[in-house]
């Protein structure tokens, strides 16, 4: 993994977290518990600061960056972000997945509960509205979370990232 001090600020990461061997953090970076970063993950807290809440897995491939002196990159807890995912200086609630290949834009809201469906593009300024699935380019809302097979999705994948986690731990 590379874990690099930039402009003064190193990556604050707990024990408990798993990073990958070929994931890169760097910069004004903080990290909740049971968090993971898989491989060829990038998380660059260069140019603003990137805070990330608790239980927070970072899928394979994933870009995570913010906006030169404008936006940072804010996550919460319980948040799975996809395969090839990228987060540019947006703020993102609690119990949200960001599926796979999905961008969030400058400067974007994605509230609590909210699903923004694979390979989506929430353009700049958007807010993604709590309970529901946003999915397309431009992403819109689709549905209700309620009204979905995906109700229990969020929850379910965190946990399961969690318990991955800990296999790659134990070879540690």
């Amino acid at each position: 993994m590379l874990i690099k001090t930039v402009n003064g600020k190193t990556p604050i990461i707990p024990n408990d977290c798993y990073v990958a061997e070929n994931a890169t953090i760097v910069g004004d970076v903080t990290f909740g518990n049971l968090c993971s970063v898989w491989f060829n993950a990038v998380v660059r807290g260069d140019v603003h600061f990137i805070t990330i809440g608790n239980k927070v897995n970072i899928q394979d491939g994933a870009v995570i960056h913010c906006t030169y002196k404008k936006h940072p990159t804010i996550i919460g807890n319980n948040v799975s972000i996809g395969h090839n995912a990228m987060l540019h200086g947006c703020v993102i609630h609690d119990n949200v997945l960001i599926g796979m290949g999905a961008i969030v834009m400058d400067n974007c809201i994605v509230e609590s509960n909210s699903i923004v469906a694979a390979g989506s593009v929430v353009t700049q300024n958007t807010v993604v509205k709590a309970g529901s699935i946003y999915a397309g380019i431009p992403a819109v809302k689709i549905k209700d979370i309620n009204q979905s097979e995906f109700a229990g999705e969020i929850e379910r994948i965190s946990n399961n990232y969690v318990m991955y986690s800990s296999w790659y731990k134990e070879e540690e």
